[in-house]
């Protein structure tokens, strides 16, 4: 198998153990693979979709990142105070859950992560506060309440949200669990990111059973989360080395722009339709992981990610423009030569809100 990732160095490096989150989900029973479906392809290859619409009875990849997170940081939390480490089973004894009654966990959200982190601080005993910006749907709102969660509407978007969520928790001292990092904040993005290798290795087993892979990868990012954890276990352990294709909205091409640069940086542009996607400014673990992945990157307009909404829900799965955008992205860069075994990967990341 060629190696194509480079070695990490430095602070940002991101080197996660998939086994982690795999023992604390053995105990869950909302847990279990979603599917991998397959269609023809026009090339004469297999398209491969992986639904996560119905991920954890939440609708989206982000149940993994953000319940596990929050479960590690009590884990952190509790080793400070007891000396010790939290099994998985731990999580559900009263003595833990009155613990982490003492904890807030806050963040920024788009959507799903934000959900996730509500989930999750529920579940293992723990409170919640997420910010949204004004123009996130009421229903939303009322979803992130039915999970105890208090919601601040602080800000008019997302980018702003985040920014408030940080003065939250430097005035307050609770705890920030933001699905993006940078300089000086990456240990818990780093856990919504580990939860995510779940993911890979569900598509890792199914594939060494098939003895079938897929030779394009075609991954939407936002700050870069999915996408670079997903990458690092592809390149980490797949037998078979597919081409790995990073698919942004124009309007916000944040790893792009910062791939040309070498380095982080901002972008500015419209609000795009792709809203989990809308992310001016990348993840700088994301970002590291990527440049050292030999990864390329492509851009989708709105109206590209709405035509393969269209044509995922012809096939009985009903999506976003985010969560479609890695369909949209492969029906965009179609290899010219159309060789034959073309068999390209997309993940549906979430279900329609």
């Amino acid at each position: 198998m060629t190696n194509f990732l480079q070695q990490p160095s430095g602070a940002n490096a991101f080197v996660p153990d998939p086994a982690r989150p795999a023992s604390l989900l053995r105990v869950c029973p909302a847990y279990k693979t979603t599917p991998l479906l397959e269609t023809a392809h026009p090339s004469g290859g297999t398209l491969f979709l992986k639904d996560e619409t119905q991920r954890m009875n939440l609708g989206s990849f982000k149940a993994l990142g953000g319940v596990y997170a929050v479960a590690q940081l009590i884990s952190m939390e509790w080793k400070k105070h007891h000396g010790e480490e939290l099994n998985p089973v731990d999580f559900g004894s009263e003595k833990v859950k009155a613990f982490a009654s003492r904890l807030t966990f806050v963040c920024a959200s788009a959507g799903n992560h934000g959900l996730a982190v509500a989930v999750g601080a529920r579940i293992f005993g723990a409170n919640a506060r997420i910010h949204l910006a004004r123009e996130m749907p009421d229903a939303f709102e009322r979803r992130l309440q039915e999970q105890k969660a208090n919601v601040a509407r602080t800000s008019q978007t997302y980018d702003q949200s985040v920014a408030e969520a940080l003065r939250d928790t430097e005035t307050t001292g609770d705890i920030l669990l933001a699905d993006g990092s940078w300089p000086g904040y990456t240990v818990p993005p780093s856990f919504v990111m580990e939860g995510y290798t779940i993911i890979a290795e569900e598509m890792r087993q199914e594939f060494q059973a098939k003895k079938q892979w897929p030779t394009h990868v075609y991954l939407q990012a936002g700050v870069g989360g999915l996408a670079a954890a997903i990458t690092y276990m592809i390149r980490k352990n797949w037998v078979k080395q597919p081409e790995i294709i990073i698919i942004e909205p124009d309007a916000a091409p944040c790893l792009m722009e910062s791939s040309k640069a070498g380095r982080p940086v901002t972008v500015e542009g419209p609000v795009s339709n792709m809203g989990r996607l809308d992310c001016k400014a990348p993840s700088i673990l994301a970002f590291d992981l990527l440049e050292r992945s030999n990864v390329n990157y492509l851009t989708i307009s709105d109206e590209e990610a709405l035509e393969a909404v269209a044509i995922l829900a012809e096939k009985g799965i009903s999506t976003t423009p985010s969560g479609a955008a890695g369909l949209a992205g492969q029906m965009k860069s179609l290899p010219n030569d159309q060789q034959n075994g073309y068999s390209p990967l997309i993940i549906v990341s979430e279900g329609a809100l």
